[in-house]
C-alpha cells in the first residue's frame, strides 16, 4: 500500500515570487509611493477573485475587468470606443514619441499598415537563419566560459534579442556598442517606467519629472543613434543604391494610399525607438523568466532537456524542428502567463457603454491587467504555480482566448507576437541544449513593473555545460 501511495504522490509545483495581494485599500500617500516603487504591490485580493471591480480612486473612475467576455467587448467588439488613456500616453510618449505603441486614429492606422508586411508569417519565417545564428553566437561565447561562471541571464537575453533585432529589423546594423545599447535600454525603462505622481495628476509636460531626468542620457543616446540610422539610410537611397527591405526602408518609403502622405522624420524616429527600446523586451523578458523558472523546477527542466536533445540532436537547428518543440513552447507560454511583458493595459471610454449589467461612463478608464488576469482564481487552476503542462496541446483548448493576453488582443494586438515567439523558442532550445543555468546562491528574485515586467536587479545564474566544448 505504501508503494502504491508513493507512486501517486506528485512533487509540489513551484510558486514563483510575486507581491502578496493587499486585503485593505491603501491611503493616497501609500498608493502614490507604492505605484512609483512597483505597481504590482497595489493590487488587492478582490482583483484576483472578482470578474469586475469598479470604483473611484486616485486615477478617477476605473473599472478593472477580468471577465473574458467583457474584455472581448472592450478590446475587439467595441474597440472603436476605447482609446489609450492619458496616463499611458504621458508615461510613454516622452521617450517613445508618437510611434505604433502610442499613436491613435488615422496616424496609428497608417503606421500599422506600413509595418504589417514585415511581420507576416512568411517574412517572420525568413528571419529563422538570423535568429539561429544569434543563438549560436551566444552558445559559442558561453562555451568558452568555465563551469561555475556566473552570468547575468537577464542582461545576456537583452544582448541576444538586440543581436537578433539588428540582423532582422535593421539589417545594416545600429553602429553602436551592443552593451552600451543594452545599458541604455535598462536605464531608459528604469527611469521613464516609474509612474510619477505628477503624471497621475495630469500636470503639464513642462513640470520636471525625476524619472524623465534620469532617463535623459538614455533618450539622448537613442536620439543620436536613430539620427545616424536615418541619415545613413537616406544617403544610401539618394545615391541610388539598393536599400535593404527592412523596417527602416519601409518607414522611409511609407505613403498613405489615399493621400500619398508619408511619415515624418519624427514618426520614423518614434517607431525605430519603439522597436529598439520596447520591441525586444517581450522576448528578452520571456527568456529571462523561462530560464529562472526552469532553474527552480527540476521536473520541467529535465523534460525540456529531454525534448530538446531528442528533437535537435547534435545537428543544426532547422525550421522543421520548431513545431516539434512542444514543451519548450509551453514553458515560454507559461512564463508569459506568470510574468506578462505588458502587465497593465488600459483604455479610456470615449462614449457611454453598457455590457450586460455593467455601465462604463464616458471618460472613465477600463483596465485589463494581464498580470492579474493570468493569476485570476476563477479562470486558472492553481494560478500562482509554474505549470507548463497547462499549455500543452491537449490542455490549451480549455483556456479562454481572452483569459490569456501576453500580447494583447484586437486591432492593437502586438504586431511582433509571432516574431517574438519564434525567436524565444529558438533561443531557449539552443541554450537548454548547451548549458544548465542555476540561480546564484543568495540572490532573491523579484518581479519589477517598469512599463514591462523584468527581474529586479538582474538575474545572476551559475553556468554548467551540458555538451562538449567542441564548438568553442
Amino acid at each position: 500500500m505504501s508503494n502504491s501511495m508513493s507512486e501517486t504522490v506528485e512533487t509540489p509545483l513551484f510558486r514563483p515570487p510575486a507581491p502578496r495581494p493587499r486585503t485593505e485599500p491603501m491611503g493616497l500617500l501609500a498608493f502614490l509611493l507604492a505605484i512609483r516603487r512597483n505597481p504590482l504591490a497595489t493590487w488587492m485580493d478582490k482583483h484576483f477573485e472578482e470578474p469586475v471591480v469598479s470604483g473611484e480612486g486616485v486615477l478617477g473612475r476605473m473599472t478593472v475587468v477580468n471577465d473574458p467576455a467583457v474584455i472581448r467587448h472592450v478590446l475587439v467588439d467595441n474597440a472603436a470606443n476605447y482609446r489609450k488613456d492619458d496616463l499611458q500616453i504621458r508615461i510613454l510618449a516622452p521617450g517613445l514619441g508618437r510611434g505604433l505603441l502610442t499613436a491613435e486614429g488615422e496616424e496609428w492606422r497608417l503606421q500599422r499598415r506600413t509595418l504589417a508586411p514585415l511581420f507576416n508569417p512568411r517574412t517572420v519565417a525568413g528571419f529563422f537563419p538570423a535568429m539561429v545564428g544569434a543563438a549560436d553566437r551566444l552558445v559559442r561565447r558561453w562555451q568558452r566560459r568555465p563551469d561555475g561562471r556566473i552570468v547575468d541571464a537577464s542582461l545576456e537575453m537583452t544582448r541576444i534579442t538586440l543581436d537578433v533585432l539588428e540582423r532582422t529589423i535593421f539589417t545594416q546594423g545600429v553602429a553602436r556598442d551592443p552593451d552600451a545599447l543594452a545599458r541604455a535600454i535598462t536605464r531608459y525603462f528604469e527611469g521613464i517606467g516609474r509612474v510619477d505622481p505628477i503624471d497621475i495628476f495630469g500636470w503639464p509636460d513642462w513640470v520636471p519629472r525625476i524619472g524623465r531626468l534620469r532617463a535623459r542620457p538614455a533618450v539622448r543616446f537613442f536620439d543620436e543613434m536613430v539620427e545616424e540610422l536615418i541619415g545613413a539610410r537616406k544617403a544610401l537611397i539618394a545615391r541610388g543604391e539598393p536599400a535593404p527591405r527592412d523596417i527602416l526602408t519601409l518607414l522611409l518609403e511609407a505613403a498613405d494610399p489615399e493621400t500619398g502622405r508619408g511619415l515624418t522624420d519624427e514618426d520614423v524616429r518614434a517607431n525605430i525607438v519603439t522597436f529598439i527600446g520596447a520591441g525586444h523586451e517581450t522576448t528578452a523578458n520571456a527568456l529571462s523568466w523561462s530560464l529562472y523558472l526552469l532553474s527552480q523546477d527540476p521536473k520541467s527542466r529535465l523534460r525540456i532537456e529531454e525534448e530538446v536533445d531528442r528533437v535537435l540532436g547534435e545537428g543544426p537547428f532547422e525550421v522543421r524542428h520548431l513545431e516539434k518543440l512542444v514543451f519548450t513552447r509551453a514553458v515560454i507560454d507559461e512564463a508569459l502567463r506568470l510574468y506578462p511583458p505588458a502587465p497593465f493595459l488600459s483604455r479610456a471610454a470615449m462614449a457611454d457603454d453598457r455590457i450586460g449589467d455593467l455601465h462604463i461612463p464616458a471618460g472613465s478608464v477600463v483596465t485589463v491587467a494581464p498580470y492579474v488576469l493570468h493569476r485570476h482564481r476563477t479562470l486558472w487552476r492553481d494560478p500562482d504555480a509554474f505549470d507548463p503542462e497547462r499549455f500543452l496541446p491537449e490542455n490549451r483548448d480549455r483556456i479562454d482566448r481572452f483569459a490569456y493576453l501576453p500580447f494583447g488582443a484586437g486591432p492593437r494586438v502586438c504586431i511582433g507576437a509571432s516574431f517574438a515567439l519564434q525567436e524565444a523558442t529558438i533561443v531557449l532550445a539552443s541554450v537548454v541544449r548547451a548549458v544548465r543555468l542555476d540561480l546564484a546562491k543568495g540572490h532573491e528574485v523579484r518581479p519589477l513593473h517598469r512599463i514591462t515586467l523584468r527581474p529586479e536587479g538582474g538575474l545572476p545564474m551559475r553556468l554548467t555545460h551540458r555538451k562538449s566544448k567542441k564548438a568553442a
